[in-house]
């Protein structure tokens, strides 16, 4: 049976949707039924393959119009709950993109409202579908490295200054008054947040005790772009994950379980993982990983198994909540990042080894001495 599908935010990220909805259009499992942005595509805009879907900047209109069975929405942070809930008061199942929410009472909002509406929703975090992760839990809950002691999480990446200007919202805490909360962690790092949250086997909100945080930024925005959080868990773990968008050589993000026999490293964005322990060589592994989109169509009409409900990823929003509530970042002291006119991007001297270290260590930016480290914002 095919399933309809309405795509709202079609363009920026919302290209990977475009293009994954044309790979399971021509395995003839959907079909792209409308387009919800505020100016059309053009046909150049459109891939080849997706026919000719309805057009409209109403959403609900066009939910209407094509009766579709599902909603994709990656649309502005500020726009999803409410989207969400247009959807579901239908009884139109979501994929929603990352993050859900950019609070965690917009999260509850959207979570609870889907719920009464008796609709799925899938959030899109896409790392998640990696069947690493269950490979990784089991090997954890095997011993595999003995007792798991933490897990830390690394992303050294870079953006250029253009980055913040791609739309109004861009690396904003805030926009009007609304909550938008586009930092580092929240948004383009966020795999890593979610994806150490469930190694340690704590993606839920009930799953986390406490909450420190360290925000700064070297570039001219409100947003952190460099940044790290320790989230300690109701088992007494921490997970520590460190973000920066101001990296001088950008590398695959990774997230780290640390045992008391060895380690297990995830590049998650490769499904590639690394089991290093006591009286053993280095074992290397590659896994594949099941399209979130796919996974809520099979859900639909197979019953498959639903793998990132909200539920899953309230862990997460309670991260997005304590940097939500934390003082807004500081920039960072002149002399402490320069500019690489090259590439028009901003870069941290030092900060590639310092997001390392926070992952290895389970350390806090301050607790590994940079100079320019904020004090620590503790939530609970």
């Amino acid at each position: 049976m095919t399933v309809d599908i309405v795509l709202a935010g079609a363009r920026g990220h919302g290209h990977w949707h475009l293009d994954n909805i044309r790979r399971l259009q021509d395995k003839g499992i959907v079909r792209l039924a409308g387009i919800c942005e505020l100016t059309p595509l053009t046909a150049g805009e459109l891939p080849e393959g997706l026919g000719t879907p309805e057009q409209s900047a109403d959403f609900g209109a066009l939910l209407d119009s094509t009766g579709a069975r599902i909603a994709v929405i990656c649309t502005p942070i500020p726009t999803h709950t409410d989207l969400a809930l247009t959807a579901a008061r239908r009884g139109v199942h979501l994929l929603l993109e990352k993050p859900p929410a950019p609070s965690y009472a917009e999260f509850r909002r959207m979570a609870d409202g889907v719920a009464e509406a008796g609709v799925v929703c899938q959030i899109g975090f896409q790392s998640l579908g990696s069947h690493a992760v269950p490979a990784v839990r089991e090997l954890i809950a095997e011993g595999a490295i003995g007792d798991l002691a933490g897990v830390g999480g690394a992303g050294a990446w870079a953006r250029p200054e253009a980055y913040y200007r791609r739309a109004p919202w861009a690396g904003k805490r805030r926009l009007n008054g609304v909550d938008v909360i586009d930092g580092a962690l929240t948004n383009p790092l966020a795999h890593a947040v979610a994806t150490a949250l469930a190694l340690a086997g704590a993606s839920r909100a009930e799953d986390v005790a406490g909450i420190e945080t360290e925000l700064v930024r070297a570039n001219d925005i409100e947003s952190d772009d460099t940044s790290c959080v320790r989230v300690t868990t109701t088992r007494d773990l921490p997970v520590t994950v460190a973000a920066t968008l101001c990296a001088e050589d950008p590398d695959e993000p990774y997230v780290v379980a640390h045992g008391s026999r060895g380690r297990i490293t995830f590049w998650y964005k490769q499904d590639r993982v690394l089991l290093q322990r006591a009286d053993h060589g280095p074992e290397e592994y590659e896994y594949g990983r099941t399209d979130l989109l796919e996974n809520l169509v099979e859900h639909l009409t197979d019953g498959a198994e639903l793998l990132v409900t909200p539920d899953v990823t309230g862990a997460f929003m309670k991260v997005v909540e304590a940097i939500r509530r934390a003082p807004d970042p500081a920039p960072l002291p002149e002399g402490t990042w320069h500019l690489l006119p090259d590439e028009q991007r901003r870069v941290v001297p030092g900060i590639d080894g310092l997001v390392a270290a926070a992952a290895d260590n389970l350390a806090l930016y301050s607790e590994l001495g940079a100079p320019w480290a904020p004090r620590k914002e503790v939530s609970t």
